[in-house]
């Protein structure tokens, strides 16, 4: 049997199972009386004295050298909603991390480019190379498959010279739907609603379950 597939069902129970986990230790956190957002407090605050410019700013940059988008993703709700509306906080999350994915492409292609080469071949890789009629599967199975790292995978479709408004086109449809999911969350586990947090984590297991179909779709169409 190819082991992709059974790699595939290992990573979507494990995320199954994470989920899970964040339910239980949200119920028992809660029957002892512990307000998750009271645990959040503390770095809303400070995160708030930023200001919006600064914190969304931050969102489109500091990824694309390394720093988890999901730190940023889980606070903006708790931090920008009361005053500026969820609507427009999950606007600008959208925007802050579409711009993102621009630099990171931009970095890899054109300005890294020559140090990245010169790091790969060093480690005796090649760049990667796609052909014309595979840069949609690249593009899907690298947004969809779990373990990458977003980060991970922009640079490695900047490297791969992948068209640019291909590129950014698919990202988006793929990236978008988690990002959303992911500050709606985030601004659940600051109101301590289990419910609602239970929503957010069914969502983010439907998401999973989306992109591992989407994943055998497009495996089994890529030619390579």
């Amino acid at each position: 049997m190819d082991p992709s597939p059974r790699a595939a069902r290992k990573a979507l129970l494990l995320k199954v199972g994470l989920a899970a986990g964040v339910v239980a230790v949200v119920g028992l956190l809660s029957l002892r009386g512990v307000v998750l957002g009271d645990l959040l407090d503390q770095i809303v605050a400070k995160v708030r004295e930023a200001g919006p410019v600064a914190f969304f700013s931050a969102m489109a940059v500091l990824p694309a050298f390394g720093v988890p988008a999901l730190a940023f993703m889980l606070p903006a709700g708790p931090v920008f909603a009361p005053s500026l509306g969820m609507p427009l906080v999950l606007a600008l999350a959208l925007a802050a991390l579409t711009v993102n994915m621009v630099l990171a492409y931009w970095l890899a292609r054109y300005a890294l480019r020559p140090w990245l080469a010169r790091l790969i071949t060093r480690l005796g890789y090649q760049l990667p190379q796609v052909p014309p009629g595979d840069t949609t599967a690249l593009i899907v199975l690298l947004r969809v498959t779990p373990g990458v790292p977003a980060l991970a995978q922009n640079y490695l479709l900047g490297l791969a010279d992948t068209p640019f408004g291909k590129y950014l086109l698919v990202s988006c449809l793929c990236a978008w739907p988690h990002i959303s999911v992911y500050v709606y969350f985030g601004e659940k586990l600051r109101e301590g609603n289990r419910g609602l947090i239970l929503i957010g984590v069914l969502l983010v297991v439907a998401l999973v379950a989306a992109a591992r179909l989407v994943r055998h779709h497009y495996h089994g169409k890529s030619k390579r």
